[in-house]
């Protein structure tokens, strides 16, 4: 296994216990999310909370994913880094003075200063990890793993198992 394989690895499971860390410690305080959420004043009041439990849980559910590799999991992390970037550029050019958000609402960001810029620096680093996710894919044809060969491999064992 070359140096590179190993990065890609790495790169990988970094970028999915970040998600899974990011999403988790939201998912354990939707309320104060809900908050950071409305304070771009982009998502309609009556959606904010499906908005602080859904948003972070497709964050844990992509993360997980990439870990194991599962197919769709880094095209959905790229889905949400594009929306995160997307949303502090907003926040910057409308000179908002917020929390970003990022990884909840005991950011050790968010408490020394309102850092949307440095939030964006760090998230295209983390765009910069997903490009050479996908370029070693391309380059290398790796092809993650079906969800489908998952789930009929598990059902195959359980039914293994409860047959005896």
């Amino acid at each position: 296994m070359s140096f590179l394989d190993w990065v890609y690895k790495l790169i990988r499971c970094m970028l999915g216990l970040i998600f899974i860390y990011a999403g988790g410690v939201k998912l354990m305080d939707p309320e104060t999310f809900a908050v950071l959420i409305d304070a771009y004043g982009l998502v309609p009041d009556p959606l904010l909370m499906p908005v602080a439990i859904g948003l972070p849980a497709m964050e844990v559910a992509a993360g997980i994913g990439l870990i194991f590799d599962i197919q769709g999991s880094l095209s959905a992390i790229a889905g949400l880094m594009v929306v995160f970037i997307a949303i502090l550029g907003y926040g910057i050019w409308m000179g908002l003075d917020v929390d970003c958000g990022c990884f909840g609402p005991d950011d050790p960001e968010a408490k020394a200063f309102h850092g949307l810029r440095e939030s964006l620096y760090r998230d295209l680093a983390m765009m910069a990890g997903i490009a050479f996710l996908f370029a070693w894919r391309w380059i290398h044809d790796i092809t993650p793993l079906k969800i489908t060969l998952i789930t009929k491999k598990l059902t195959r064992r359980w039914e293994d198992a409860t047959n005896v």
